[in-house]
């Protein structure tokens, strides 16, 4: 990437969220969003950002209870395009948590149908790395049609980029949550992001909300 034009980009992105907050009724939604969402409301704004400028459709791995899902069909639904939002969740429980939930999966569809956004949703009830979920996503995904990943799940992020990879567009956009965390999942993480950029994989555009990794693909 051209050093000019990633500076440009990150500049652009900046002043993005600049936007975002000072647009008062669209940082309500989002805020709202963020009521049910492990990630910041500055991550929240660029998910919504990226699903309304991208092209291709959307893959989410780890929705929890819908908050960056619902960020994105806001983004998609204001795009005025059809794009396919595909999110892979495996349910649960939580507790001990401000966000507890004695259903994740259960709680996350009540979630999607109180923003009218669950029949805009292909939601898979499973773990991303399980052959049932695998066929099902990429059933759903075409080669080279995903224009926005999301990744919040476990501190294996590079697995499921292996895995889904060629269903990613060229220079399409990566939110990785956790890269800055003080769980478990930080280290690993942070790792893995940095060996795939140091390889020419992933593009770094900045960090938004609670450390949330944001930048592109190459493919």
């Amino acid at each position: 990437m051209n050093p000019d034009n990633h500076t440009a980009e990150c500049l652009e992105l900046m002043q993005t969220l600049i936007e975002y907050r000072q647009a008062k009724a669209l940082y309500h939604r989002l805020r709202k969003a963020a009521a049910v969402s492990m990630l910041g409301i500055d991550a929240l704004i660029m998910i919504h950002y990226f699903a309304r400028q991208c092209e291709g459709d959307i893959l989410e791995i780890g929705s929890f209870l819908g908050g960056s899902t619902i960020a994105a069909g806001l983004g998609v639904r204001d795009s005025g395009r059809k794009k396919k939002i595909i999110s892979v969740e495996p349910g649960g429980r939580l507790k001990d948590h401000h966000l507890a939930s004695k259903d994740i999966f259960k709680d996350l569809k009540k979630n999607l149908a109180r923003a009218d956004l669950l029949d805009s949703v292909t939601l898979i009830n499973g773990r991303s790395f399980e052959p049932a979920t695998i066929e099902a996503v990429r059933g759903a995904a075409t080669p080279g049609g995903i224009g926005l990943f999301i990744f919040d799940a476990d501190d294996n992020v590079r697995r499921d980029l292996d895995c889904y990879g060629d269903r990613l567009a060229n220079r399409s956009w990566i939110v990785i949550d956790d890269y800055f965390s003080e769980s478990d999942k930080g280290g690993p993480t942070r790792a893995q992001v940095d060996e795939l950029v140091a390889a020419g994989k992933l593009v770094t555009l900045g960090f938004y909300g609670w450390g949330t990794w944001i930048g592109r693909w190459l493919a």
